[in-house]
């Protein structure tokens, strides 16, 4: 048999083994290097799989997590479940078993935040933008320049002012945070065909802009004169290719991981708005566990979140790597350009004003939030 039949062949087996482990809704550590292409073999599986059920048999409790990203998602797109899995594992030493449904097996956006409220699943990430609808305070995170960037989303969402104002609102709702995930800002990006770079607001003028449901994101488009577009998620691949929509604004790992590399032509990181998710659990079944598991399962929420931060530029920068690799040009904008940017539909003008009442409570209370923005605090993470 010749060298490269073999591998295929090895490849192929190593495939089978690893759906065998997927389907049995179980993984370990080790299957990190199985999601990045390491070869497994019979006895690699077998042991694995005894590791998992012997860990769900030793455990208290079960925790169901579900996401819509494929494990090997992470390499651009830092979604943290693997390491989630672990950590909880670990820091309860035992008593949580984690299974983790990736890949949309049991739905993606609004889906599994209605799951995880009604407690059919315990735990569920989703973006911030799917999470809105049913936790309406962290809606916040989509005023425009508020926290666009890495660094003030971080520290508004460990801010004081954020977890004593926002999270008794998610709470009375039914969810309790466990952290959120820094992917990085949303961009701009143009389709193949479409309206050229755009480096300042003018350029946008009449572009046909894909939004999701977000009334905010819809208001901040219109503002720097695009025409929004609403088209759900599942649809916008298709919409931009038949020029639907000209333009979008995911997160280059967004970009990447969910195929649109080969209809774009040009990406502008203009740090408007995060393109963040985040880990939710169900209140009640949370609050109905030993004080030691919650603490377990906060520690290793909060060891996972750092985990997270330290793995955005890389994940970033294989993302545009890879997207460069089919003719996408990059834009970085300089504090002028930016300055243009904010100007045009940034959080300060008197249009968001209603919405900063509506979701803080007040203005003073949207102040002591925008305080929390503007403060570093002890965690650190690279912008785009």
């Amino acid at each position: 048999m010749k060298k490269n039949d073999t591998m295929t062949e090895l490849e192929s087996a190593s495939r089978r083994n690893f759906l065998k482990l997927t389907a049995a809704g179980g993984f370990t550590a080790a299957m990190v290097a199985g999601a990045a292409g390491t070869l497994w073999s019979e006895e690699a599986v077998a042991q694995t799989a005894a590791e998992e059920r012997e860990r769900e048999a030793a455990a208290d409790h079960t925790m169901l997590i579900a996401t819509a990203y494929v494990l090997g998602a992470s390499r651009s797109y830092p979604i943290m479940q693997l390491d989630l899995k672990e950590n909880i594992q670990n820091a309860t030493n035992g008593k949580v078993y984690v299974k983790l449904a990736p890949g949309g097996q049991l739905g993606a956006g609004g889906a599994l935040v209605q799951k995880v409220q009604s407690g059919t699943i315990q735990a569920a990430q989703h973006s911030l933008s799917n999470f809105a609808p049913f936790a309406p305070a962290v809606d916040l995170i989509n005023l425009p320049y508020f926290c666009g960037a890495n660094q003030r989303f971080t520290n508004l969402v460990n801010s004081d002012a954020w977890i004593s104002n926002v999270h008794p609102k998610v709470e009375a709702k039914g969810f309790k945070p466990l952290f959120y995930v820094v992917i990085d800002p949303r961009v701009v990006a143009v389709r193949k065909g479409g309206a050229g770079a755009v480096l300042s607001p003018s350029d946008l003028a009449g572009v046909k802009f894909r939004v999701p449901g977000s009334k905010m994101l819809q208001q901040y488009y219109r503002l720097v004169g695009a025409n929004p577009t609403p088209v759900a998620w599942g649809e916008t691949p298709s919409a931009i290719k038949q020029g639907v929509a000209d333009a979008l604004d995911p997160a280059v790992g967004a970009l990447y991981v969910f195929g649109f590399k080969d209809i774009l032509s040009h990406v502008t990181f203009t740090q408007a708005v995060p393109d963040s998710q985040v880990f939710s659990c169900n209140l009640e079944w949370f609050n109905s566990l030993p004080g030691d598991v919650q603490e377990g399962i906060e520690f290793a929420s909060e060891v996972t979140s750092q985990q997270n931060l330290a793995k955005v530029p890389a994940a970033r920068s294989y993302a545009m790597s890879e997207l460069a690799k089919s003719g996408v040009e990059f834009h970085s904008l300089s504090q002028d350009q930016l300055a243009e940017w904010q100007t045009a539909g940034g959080y300060q003008r008197s249009e968001w004003d209603e919405f900063k009442v509506d979701l803080a409570g007040s203005m003073d209370a949207f102040a002591k939030l925008e305080e929390g923005a503007n403060t570093r605090g002890r965690y650190y993470v690279h912008d785009a």
